[in-house]
């Protein structure tokens, strides 16, 4: 699905290409709607990136999706069971939607080129970062399903 028509999604983007790392750029375009100022949300994301530390786990852009989920529409009591029910089949249907426009929701699964290199440091953002790294999409994607939860919520 194309999300260009969705701000947040675009934002996103937006974010990602300022240098912020997958989790933090979907997790940073919500802020406004959840009550931790910027820079300690941009720190709460931060070891997500490259599925989780770069261990290309679960894709960083999901779990921003799901931290800002939960930032906004998240249960505080831990004894809430409907309010968890309904958190977590809200969780599932969006890991769906997004296995269903990109195959996974595993980041090695996702992008083949690199997928296996786990070393803790950090890919050089050049534009040849941006034309072989598909990240950027799975950053607007994720921006985009949340986005599309929220309007319709």
């Amino acid at each position: 699905m194309n999300y260009m028509d969705y701000p947040r999604a675009v934002r996103a983007e937006e974010l990602f290409k300022e240098g912020f790392n997958c989790a933090q750029a979907v997790f940073l375009a919500f802020n406004d709607l959840y009550d931790v100022d910027f820079d300690t949300a941009a720190k709460l994301s931060s070891p997500f990136g490259g599925g989780m530390g770069r261990l290309r786990e679960v894709c960083g852009a999901v779990s921003g999706m799901f931290m800002a989920l939960g930032a906004i529409y998240g249960y505080e009591d831990p004894k809430a069971t409907t309010a968890k029910k309904e958190l977590y089949a809200t969780v599932q249907g969006f890991a769906a939607k997004f296995k269903d426009e990109n195959g996974s929701i595993i980041c090695r699964e996702i992008f083949a080129e690199g997928a296996t290199d786990t070393k803790p440091q950090a890919t050089v953002r050049d534009e040849k970062f941006y034309k072989s790294r598909p990240c950027v999409e799975f950053v607007k994607t994720a921006a985009g399903i949340l986005e599309e939860y929220i309007n319709a919520n």
